[in-house]
């Protein structure tokens, strides 16, 4: 059996973990907001409809 009263052993896998965990969510939000700026510039870009050239 095991004893209750043992200390468990240091380990560096629940900081790795924590640390992967928040280099995870830092990329993520990265993504979200190059995405976002890329979008909001694309918009710009695209004539607004009383610019639109006439089709007749």
């Amino acid at each position: 059996m095991s004893d209750k009263n043992a200390k468990p052993e240091k380990s560096w896998t629940g900081k790795a973990a924590l640390a992967g965990a928040a280099i995870g969510s830092a990329a993520i939000a990265a993504a979200l907001l190059y995405a976002s700026r890329r979008k909001e510039r694309a918009e710009k870009d695209q004539p607004t409809p009383k610019d639109a050239p006439e089709t007749d």
